[in-house]
């Protein structure tokens, strides 16, 4: 049996970025479970470029892959991954507070937040209802993310690259023996010095199934609902729309809009389904909220988006497991973050030293080991 260098679990954004960086110095596998990547978070996302969303760590990675998204490689990108369109985060005259420091938190030199008014909301978004918004905070460079564009921009790149993307192959067992990693998938063997844990809401599963500790990773779900945008508007150019303590957020789709309660309730790792009351709470708060009414939904869906307990992902070698790597805990934000994570997971995972443009990210709060413990 011929050992790959790296072996990464799990082909969502996440695994394909990471084997996308690998791949260009190495012999790279990636293992995923499911008929095709991203079937689970990835998939199921409706993704924004955001760098005000997440704490000041998530907010500086995010910062570091706008280049990444703005000039991506041509020859595997064949399409604008981001499209313009910004940012409401909308309060309520009980809000006024929140809103407001939610600018002050976020607002830096390398990104753009204004306190705006209720008028200035409401010509954004026509449909938003007069006697709800009392003041927004809008981020101009905010921009939607064509999630499958990115998904399959980075295994075709990958693939390019010598990498080989293995679906249907559910990891089974893990052992370290002679200083690789055995691993079964699928019924078939493979082996690396390197495994990649790039499972997900099954990365800690996966640790165990390794005999490692777990980190305490949540998997929460968040769900979605497609409904009718105005009969006499199209909500094209429309920015996404957010309650500022996030308790709800829409954005357009065509003619018709996607509607989120912002849920994040705990859950096994499993193929998440959208909870009827969960969705019934997003559209009462969308119609206190705007002067439309739901007569219709017309799909729904929910994803797991992974947290660790301090909300920050995890990035680096397992220091109970030699050859463990994590790549996982991405939260909401692994979409947005996934060329600057990728490029981080490749520079630890290889030992090379960190390109300059990241050198001002924290690592140790990156760190598996900062959970050791748990």
């Amino acid at each position: 049996m011929t050992p790959y260098d790296f072996i990464i679990i799990g082909a969502g954004m996440a695994g394909a970025s990471a084997a996308y960086e690998l791949a260009a110095e190495a012999r790279v596998l990636v293992l995923e479970a499911e008929d095709h990547p991203g079937f689970h978070a990835t998939g199921r996302s409706a993704a924004f470029y955001s760098e005000t969303y997440g704490n000041s760590l998530i907010r500086a990675i995010t910062s570091a892959a706008r280049p990444f998204f703005e000039n991506p490689p041509a020859a595997f990108f064949t399409s604008p991954l981001l499209a313009p369109s910004g940012a409401l985060f909308i309060g309520r005259k009980d809000q006024r507070r929140a809103v407001e420091q939610y600018v002050e938190e976020t607002a830096s030199p390398d990104c753009e937040v204004h306190l705006e008014t209720a008028a200035f909301a409401r010509a954004k978004c026509p449909v938003l209802r007069e006697s709800y918004v009392d003041s927004c905070a809008w981020e101009p460079r905010s921009e939607a993310i064509d999630v499958a564009a990115l998904l399959q921009g980075f295994l075709k790149g990958a693939r390019h690259r010598g990498a080989e993307i293995l679906t249907r192959h559910p990891t089974t067992a893990l052992a370290r023996q002679g200083g690789m990693w055995q691993i079964t998938a699928g019924g078939s063997e493979f082996q690396a010095p390197v495994v990649l844990n790039a499972a997900g809401a099954w990365a800690d599963k996966i640790a165990q199934m390794a005999g490692l500790e777990p980190k305490g990773l949540i998997p929460k779900r968040r769900s979605m609902a497609v409904i009718d945008g105005p009969a006499d508007l199209t909500p094209h150019g429309w920015p996404l729309v957010i309650d500022v303590d996030e308790d709800f957020y829409f954005k357009p789709d065509g003619r018709r809009l996607w509607l989120s309660p912002a849920d994040e309730t705990p859950s096994e790792p499993c193929d998440a389904w959208a909870d009827d009351m969960d969705i019934a709470y997003a559209v009462e708060r969308f119609e206190q909220a705007t002067t439309l009414k739901v007569t219709r939904v017309h799909n729904t869906w929910a994803g797991l988006r992974t947290f660790a307990p301090d909300k920050s992902p995890l990035v680096g070698f397992d220091p109970g497991g030699e050859g463990f790597f994590w790549l996982a805990g991405q939260g909401g934000y692994g979409i947005q973050t996934s060329p600057t994570m990728a490029r981080i997971a490749a520079s630890l995972a290889t030992g090379e030293t960190l390109p300059t443009d990241l050198t001002g990210i924290d690592l140790g709060a990156l760190s598996p080991g900062r959970f050791d413990g748990f």
